[in-house]
């Protein structure tokens, strides 16, 4: 079982947080009367369960081709200034929807792709969102954070669809738009009056290729993420079927309006709620795997007693449950990744998280929505729900990591080291040689230790990894890799965290006599490359 967590609470007591989780809070209602609108035009202009559906798609959609890129901004740009831009760009497209719908230009490709270009602004602004939240809290409240913030997003599902519904029914779908453009101005407010204390780095910034490929490096090197990612993108994709077919199964299974949908939507958002709450308690209780296989099995019944329901109560009840069940699991997920995470990789890895997550719903958004087409509302229903046992059984071979709170502040151990040759940044390519002796009986722990050693180095930046065993002094071991600068010698070696610290000291341990002795060498090529290619067929055909 887990540790008893923080207060649920506790966050609130900062300022920030709370000037961030308020204008967050009035923002996402924003965004909830938007998808009512948009959902509902769509259901208006086309009719089509399929586009219906394609409209949770054309939101999740720029998350999953743009997250990664924009946590790379996240890890080396100002936070704020991105979350700026962003914001901005995501009013004046909500501005430019809702004159479309105004002045009757609406169609529903339109439609797709405002809604795309909305998405893609949310799609920049979430990595900086998320990474920033270790810079309104302490480190030991960041689990209740992101709670908070989910229980916030899943608060507006309450109401905001309640809003709405009313909107779109009483005052039409163009003011619903411009009332979500108006949700806005609060959180634009709230970064340009904040000024986070955020140190200075060190080293230059990074290139922004290499940083997305750093981003994808260091999740590839870390199974527990890679785990969380797995299990987000196939609970998202099976579970979405009820967010993407709520407008057709208000219209269709219980021949409602705008008004049934705003209230289904709101009963989830409730549910929400309520699993936000007791979030904390049921983890403290069970170890995550098993709070997992439990929401996906409860998810599965609540959606297929949905889509074989014809009954308005029966279907408002039915939400409660799979709302719960939803802000559980993906708040579990996301605070795994968290707390995984150091600070210099934390907005790629959290883009990542969301790209699986987002992923997940643009696909089953689009399988659930052409099912509805093809075969009803009420089979695509029961086959996204019944699909929500195979996210539980995967837990059988990919169990959820208990998450555990270890030090992932920098080390701050390392120096670079003086040189006599006039060694710039950008000279290279960098081979490193460590030297170890290790008695015979101490093998076995060796090797054990530079298994991990090699997915840490391999993680933060070392290429060609190997560990050698001299043939004729046998107690000698060398551990060699490659870099391609000196500066990214040094900025591998930086971000060593202190959870890493262990594994130094095993090493260290095992070795005899004298400390394990570091060679560093700069590659010189003195054969001309095409000259190199002739002395090798020469030996090929010799």
């Amino acid at each position: 079982m887990n540790a008893a967590p923080v207060g649920t609470f506790a966050p609130f007591q900062h300022r920030t947080f709370r000037l961030f989780w308020t204008a967050s809070l009035i923002s996402n209602i924003g965004v909830l009367v938007q998808t009512i609108g948009a959902s509902w035009v769509m259901m208006t202009i086309s009719g089509s369960a399929g586009l219906v559906a394609l409209v949770q798609s054309m939101n999740a959609l720029p998350v999953m081709l743009f997250a990664l890129a924009a946590g790379a901004l996240a890890d080396n740009f100002d936070r704020r200034l991105i979350m700026l831009g962003a914001q901005a760009a995501m009013l004046a497209f909500t501005l430019l929807l809702a004159a479309a719908v105004y002045f009757d230009w609406v169609t529903p490709w339109l439609l797709l792709g405002l809604t795309f270009l909305i998405g893609t602004g949310s799609a920049v602004n979430s990595p900086s969102w998320q990474a920033s939240i270790r810079d309104t809290v302490p480190r030991d409240t960041i689990s209740a954070a992101v709670t908070l913030n989910n229980m916030g997003f899943n608060v507006t599902r309450s109401i905001g669809p309640a809003i709405g519904g009313t909107i779109v029914a009483s005052l039409g779908i163009s003011l619903a738009f411009l009332f979500n453009a108006f949700t806005y101005l609060p959180i634009l407010w709230v970064l340009a009056k904040w000024r986070p204390d955020v140190a200075k780095p060190d080293l230059p910034r990074e290139g922004f290729l290499s940083a997305m490929s750093a981003g994808l490096r260091y999740v590839a090197m870390s199974p527990n993420i890679l785990i969380v990612l797995f299990r987000t993108i196939l609970f998202s994709a099976c579970a979405v079927s009820v967010l993407a077919l709520l407008p057709v199964v208000a219209r269709d299974l219980l021949g409602a309006g705008a008004l049934t949908y705003g209230g289904l939507l709101g009963t989830f958002g409730l549910g929400a709620i309520l699993g936000a709450f007791v979030s904390g308690r049921i983890r403290q209780r069970m170890v995550d795997e098993t709070v997992v296989r439990i929401c996906c099995l409860v998810f599965l019944a609540a959606t297929v007693a949905l889509g074989l329901s014809d009954q308005i109560l029966l279907s408002y009840l039915v939400l409660i449950p799979a709302g719960a069940c939803w802000v559980i699991t993906l708040s579990l997920f996301n605070i795994s990744v968290q707390l995984s995470t150091p600070r210099w990789v934390v907005g790629r890895a959290i883009a990542l998280y969301q790209m699986t997550n987002f992923g997940g719903l643009a696909i089953g958004s689009w399988l659930w929505g052409a099912l509805a087409d093809a075969q009803g509302v009420s089979t695509a229903l029961v086959a996204g729900g019944s699909s929500l046992l195979l996210c539980a059984i995967a837990g059988l071979r990919f169990r959820v990591p208990t998450v555990v709170s270890v030090d992932l502040d920098p080390l701050g151990q390392f120096e670079a080291p003086a040189t006599e040759l006039d060694i710039k940044a950008r000279s290279g390519p960098i081979f490193v040689m460590i030297e170890y002796r290790i008695r015979q009986e101490d093998i076995p722990d060796f090797l054990r230790a530079m298994t991990i050693r090699r997915r840490i180095r391999l993680r933060d930046g070392a290429q060609r990894w190997a560990l050698l065993r001299h043939v004729e002094e046998p107690e000698r071991w060398t551990e060699s890799y490659h870099v391609p600068t000196w500066l990214e010698y040094i900025r591998h070696n930086s971000r060593r965290t202190k959870a890493d610290a262990e594994v130094m000291a095993q090493l260290r341990r095992l070795n005899q006599g004298e400390p394990p002795r570091v060679h560093r060498w700069i590659e010189r090529q003195t054969v001309p490359p095409t000259e190199d290619i002739t002395l090798k067929s020469a030996t090929e055909f010799h």
